[in-house]
Order: structure tokens, then sequence, then C-alpha cells
């Protein structure tokens, strides 16, 4: 069994790579969290980039314990924002993973902007450093930002992104129809050929 150095504390980031592994018949790796390897500095995420800042934490997890390391960075894009909140979507309130916070506070800044200019984006970056190199690849899911929060699943900002062609917000879709269309399901699977080599 070859051990896998996930870098996030979050569970369900992990469930949902599990579940593409699973999905491409991976069944070698076992994954670790950060919970499960002694504690190490980690850098801050100061990247401009998605992918600057998850090459930052697959690089830090690698040198740190010896292990292949996969690291994501993600967030919300939203065009009538120019991009942002972009990298600073975890912490665009000011506190760091208040997710309610963080979606009032973006509802709050498009009152205004009427449904024709509420275009997002939710975009991955999930890189891979092992003994062998470095590999970074990128998913994005293209809809709109609703006006009021809808559904229960999820986190972040799911309960207001309405993928393109969908009538549910993220939040309201089952975690089998969020992996096969969402923006780290299509960052997961274009890093499966790389996962594949450690084995």
């Amino acid at each position: 069994m070859t051990e896998l150095l996930v870098a996030s504390r979050n569970k369900k980031k992990l469930a949902e790579l599990r579940r593409v592994l699973d999905a491409a018949g991976i069944s070698g790796l076992r994954l670790l969290s950060l919970d499960d390897v002694a504690p190490y500095d980690e850098s801050p995420e100061t990247g401009a980039t998605f992918e600057e800042n998850a090459l930052a934490k697959a690089r830090d997890g690698f040198e740190a314990t010896g292990l292949a390391c996969v690291a994501e960075d993600s967030g919300i894009t939203v065009a009538a924002l120019n991009g942002m909140p972009g990298v600073l979507s975890a912490r665009w309130s000011g506190t760091h993973g208040n997710d309610a916070a963080n979606t009032e506070l973006l509802l709050a800044q498009l009152a205004d902007v009427p449904d024709e200019r509420r275009g997002a984006a939710f975009v991955s970056a999930c890189a891979l450093v092992s003994a062998s190199g470095s590999t970074v690849v990128r998913g994005e899911w293209p809809g709109t930002v609703t006006r009021e929060p809808r559904g229960d699943g999820g986190f972040g900002y799911d309960p207001v992104f309405l993928p393109e062609g969908s009538e549910r917000t993220a939040a309201e879709l089952t975690p089998a129809e969020k992996d096969a269309s969402s923006h780290r399901g299509r960052a997961l699977t274009l890093l499966v050929p790389a996962l594949r080599e450690l084995l």
C-alpha cells in the first residue's frame, strides 16, 4: 500500500479524492491527512494564483514527510468582481473558513448586479509533488451566483453557486453528482494519470 499525503484537514476533500480514485479503479493508495502526520511548518498562502498556492502546499508536505503529497487550492471567481474573491475565497470576510460570513459578504457585494451579469466559476488547482517531480492541474466549473443560499450539502460557496445548465445549486447536488462535474472533481480526474504512476 503506497501512502499519499493530502495536505488538508478537510475530511470532505479527502472523501472526494477517495471517490475519484475509486471511480478510476485506483486502490493501492492509502490517503493520509495533515492530522495523520507530525506537524510541520506550512507556508502561508501568499500565491497570486491557485496553482502557486497548491504547489507550495504540496512541496511543503513532501519536504516535511518524504511522502508523495497532493495539495489543492480552490475558490470562486466572480466576473462582476473582476475575478475576486479568487485566491482569497476562504478568507473573503476577513476570517479564514467562515463560510456563512464569506457567502453573506459576496451576496451583499452582488446585491445590485443583474442576473445576466452574475457569472462565476469555481476553480480548483491540484498539485502532486513526489520524488519524481511535480504535476499541477486545473479544473473549472462555470455557473452563476444566486440571490440567496439554497441547499445544505457541500461547503463554502456551494449554496449560492448555480452550475451552468443546472436548476439546483452545488449544495443541492448529491456527492456523486457533484464529483461528476465539480471543479475539484475535474482537476482530480486530470491528476489520476500522475497518481497512477505512484503505484
